[in-house]
């Protein structure tokens, strides 16, 4: 245990971004996206082909109430049968009534809805207000910050429409051949050196990394213990490297982008040192088979990577709707 934690804290050191970009900083690796790294993945654009990197938001999803998580569901306020027999919301008194059946379905009506879902529900961005080490979060802000009502530092609407950059593709299963690695697998600095080298591709500051396992198409059709459960992921020994690379942001086709179970005796280790210090954007539950098949086609594995989230007022993480383009 003394050792695990003699590692980590050399690791936290040695990847720390606190104070880069000043003491009030909210944003992260997320500052190494400039109006630079945004032409040059612009100019990669060349067919106009888009491809989305988001699964679907229902109640099909990989929620089994771990963590609290349960998967989308949409609930209706008015609906069509309901307008076809003259049912509607009334805008005025607030309340359901029957309406005259002669307004029917001649006349005008709509269709509304609510949508429930925990923000880490489904293919993500987590905020930097989500992981706490001693008593903080990234940058030094304390984990009181994060009350009730939301967060008052680091919440994922600072991501907002500045996630826009190149994304390299790392298909580690299907580059080995499998259809997924395995869970419990750590994915090493060899692993993605290699991999870069082989497909002559270099990672340069501001890029999004995107990493697929395979893991989330091999579980789609049922999803098991795949959130929280063990899992194939990035070694917690690959935040040095992700450090130094100067990466923006990472995302992965698991539920939380790190090996599991944990290589060492604390929870989610890559998360202290990556996220709460590193301030790496983390990307998890990404759907990265269409791009797979893309990039098997066509052999080209970099893009344009948009990937905002909504602008949720000091939430920990939130959906997005993320887009390759080439």
């Amino acid at each position: 245990m003394i050792d695990d934690l003699a590692l980590l804290e050399n690791y936290i050191e040695r990847c720390s971004n606190w104070g880069r970009w000043g003491p009030d900083d909210q944003l992260g690796t997320v500052n190494l996206i400039t109006s630079d790294t945004v032409r040059e993945a612009a100019a990669l654009v060349k067919v106009g082909r888009m491809i989305s990197l988001t699964m679907p938001y229902d109640a099909h999803g990989p929620q089994t109430g771990y963590l609290g998580r349960a998967n989308p569901h949409l609930y209706q306020l008015t609906s069509g049968p309901g307008y076809l027999v003259g049912e509607q919301y009334d805008r005025e008194t607030q309340t359901l009534q029957e309406l005259r059946k002669s307004t029917g379905q001649s006349t005008a009506g709509y269709y509304d809805d609510v949508l429930v879902m925990p923000t880490q529900s489904g293919t993500q961005w987590d905020a930097l207000c989500h992981f706490f080490w001693r008593g903080q979060m990234y940058n030094g802000f304390s984990a009181a910050e994060a009350g009730s009502a939301g967060s008052r530092a680091n919440g994922v609407q600072n991501y907002t429409g500045k996630i826009v950059t190149r994304g390299v593709f790392v298909d580690l299963a299907a580059h080995w051949g499998v259809h997924s690695l395995e869970p419990g697998y750590a994915i090493t600095t060899d692993d993605l050196d290699g991999y870069l080298t082989e497909k002559n591709l270099e990672i340069r500051p501001g890029d999004a990394l995107i990493v697929r396992t395979g893991f989330l198409g091999a579980r789609r059709e049922r999803w098991g213990d795949y959130a929280g459960g063990p899992s194939p992921g990035l070694s917690l020994h690959t935040a040095p490297w992700i450090r130094d690379q100067d990466i923006a942001a990472i995302a992965a086709d698991t539920w939380g982008i790190e090996v599991l179970p944990n290589e060492i005796d604390c929870w989610q280790p890559l998360h202290v040192v990556s996220l709460a210090h590193t301030g790496l954007a983390f990307g998890e539950m990404f759907d990265l088979d269409a791009l797979s098949d893309d990039c098997q086609s066509d052999g080209v594995h970099e893009f344009m990577f948009a990937a905002s989230p909504l602008p949720l007022t000091g939430a920990s993480g939130s959906p997005v709707s993320a887009l390759a383009l080439k």
